[in-house]
């Protein structure tokens, strides 16, 4: 298979497997969400979903959230670690929406990543589920299943990025972000990966990676 083929066939295969692509953090509005993908660094979704009702049952929009101390907002999310950084981001921010933005989500990479604790994927993840924007956030199971797949040579999520937005229609981001990062949970895992089961990697992969793993696999 040549590359445009790789990438049809991955396109196919996630839209067979996950033509329904749930955001997995709750939310009701731009605001929640933006708390929400901070608090998931180095954390699991499940985890923060069973955290941010608790903050958000005492504000769940800016104009509550300032009237939290830090202290107060740590204490909250401490379950989902990176509680001290976290937590200054989150009342910091909070300040900036209602004095810059009032009280808004701005929907523009610049603004959002000028808001403490907001990275370019933390700022992708907003643009293209909250506002629909094409965005495409690569995390770490972006990352690996890319490689994996021959489609980047990416030493860095930037350029992973930069390969995934060249090789894929822009009409796809936001869904196709969504579909790999669940056929990585599902199928591609970095721990107690089982290529039999991981179809994109068995028929596309990138022949070092299958490579080892046969030579790790295959008993002596």
């Amino acid at each position: 298979m040549n590359k445009q083929e790789k990438v049809q066939f991955v396109l196919d295969t996630l839209e067979e497997l996950y033509p329904e692509t749930p955001i997995p953090l709750d939310h009701k509005d731009p605001y929640t969400l933006l708390i929400a993908v901070l608090m998931s660094a180095q954390s699991t979704d499940a985890r923060v979903n069973i955290i941010t009702p608790l903050l958000f049952k005492k504000a769940d929009n800016p104009y509550d959230m300032i009237k939290l101390s830090v202290e107060e907002i740590r204490e909250i999310i401490k379950p989902v670690g990176l509680s001290p950084m976290k937590s200054k981001g989150i009342y910091g921010l909070s300040h900036i929406l209602i004095n810059k933005h009032n009280g808004e989500v701005p929907a523009n990479f610049k603004d959002l990543e000028a808001l403490p604790a907001v990275g370019h994927k933390t700022a992708s993840v907003v643009m293209s589920q909250a506002f629909n924007i094409p965005a495409f956030a690569v995390d770490t199971h972006i990352h690996r299943l890319m490689y994996r797949w021959g489609l980047t040579n990416g030493k860095n999520v930037e350029q992973t990025e930069k390969d995934a937005k060249r090789l894929f229609p822009e009409h796809t981001w936001n869904k196709l972000h969504l579909q790999i990062i669940y056929y990585g949970r599902e199928y591609s895992p970095a721990r107690g990966w089982d290529l039999e089961k991981d179809i994109i990697t068995k028929t596309i992969g990138r022949k070092t990676v299958i490579d080892e793993y046969l030579k790790k696999h295959t008993k002596k």
